[in-house]
């Protein structure tokens, strides 16, 4: 259903008014710097509160007093009025084929591989770029709150209507271990492992470790809580430096920056685990940057992330598809 005008407690003019006579103390002040009659002002006003549904002013005391309702509302007016005022200028800028902001939330699995190209990318289509890398859970709660435009990571919002999505990557998880162990292959070995080893996990404050656990809880596996990081660098360089082991995916361990020719890698007993990385932005806000970050995306992971992996540990390159 359209919303009609009449439905809004207020519009711009009516806002701007309320907030002169704020500055103003008094409506026949207020009016001769609008430039308009005094009673079309106290009218205005009017018909704002009975719109509102609340006092705005104390018209008892002398200059104009504010009520709670309206030292609020002249909080809330200013942010507003701000804002349109700033609508103008930023379509200009956008009917000259440039953005004057763009924001993406990056997971951080991805970061090593791909922020630097997408920087030189959104560099040529916007004035301010500004990446962040960490967790999707952090970046999920910016986007539907708008301090994002375009976030990559596990979750791809999918109760959330008014968004495009463009899938990246697929991966499957995998164990990692110090070069020396044995294979693991079956989930005894995989307890008689956690009891040789201490097991490294992804915080749970994560989509990656809440994935993980879950996963093991699936598998009837109770291993013991010991270490946790909310990084990929942290969990890799953990296995990498002796004692422990963890399971984690290729492009996290990619991530860490570890040499990964000294760890082994063994698929995960019983049934296998996997993730998708999705683009999730504001549909038709942007254009057809989101798909162009996801293309971009894509083609760095499959010129540059793939033969990495393959290169430092072959075969496990197959564990990622490049969707």
């Amino acid at each position: 259903m359209a919303t009609r005008s009449d439905d809004l407690p207020f519009d711009l003019r009516s806002l701007s008014i309320f907030l002169a006579v704020c500055d103003a103390g008094a409506m026949a002040v207020a009016a001769r710097r609008l430039g308009l009659t005094q009673p079309a002002v106290s009218i205005a006003i009017g018909e704002l509160e009975t719109r509102i549904g609340a006092g705005l002013f104390d018209r008892a005391v002398r200059p104009l007093a504010l009520t709670p309702a309206g030292a609020l509302l002249r909080q809330r007016a200013s942010a507003l009025l701000s804002e349109a005022r700033q609508i103008a200028p930023v379509l200009r800028e956008v009917g000259r084929g440039r953005l004057p902001l763009v924001r993406i939330g990056l997971v951080d699995s991805l970061s090593r591989t791909v922020a630097a190209p997408l920087a030189r990318f959104l560099s040529g289509r916007a004035d301010e770029v500004s990446i962040f890398s960490g967790l999707t859970a952090a970046h999920a709660s910016a986007l539907v709150t708008r301090n994002l435009d375009v976030m990559i990571g596990v979750d791809d919002l999918g109760d959330i209507s008014g968004l495009e999505r463009w899938p990246i990557v697929a991966e499957t998880y995998v164990l990692v271990l110090p070069k020396d162990e044995a294979p693991v292959r079956t989930l005894a070995e995989l307890e008689a492992l956690a009891g040789r080893l201490k097991f490294v996990r992804f915080s749970a404050r994560s989509s990656t470790g809440g994935d993980i656990d879950r996963h093991l809880r699936r598998l009837g596996l109770e291993l013991p809580r010991g270490l946790e990081f909310d990084t990929p660098a942290g969990v890799t360089a953990m296995v990498a430096s002796g004692g422990h082991f963890a399971i984690t995916t290729p492009l996290c361990v990619l991530e860490a920056k570890e040499d990964i020719r000294d760890l082994a890698f063994a698929a995960t007993p019983g049934p296998q685990l996997r993730r998708q990385l999705t683009l999730v932005a504001y549909r038709h806000q942007l254009g057809r940057i989101p798909l162009e970050i996801a293309e971009l995306v894509r083609e760095r992971l499959t010129a540059e992330a793939l033969p990495a992996i393959e290169a430092a540990a072959p075969g496990l390159g197959a564990a990622v598809t490049v969707l």
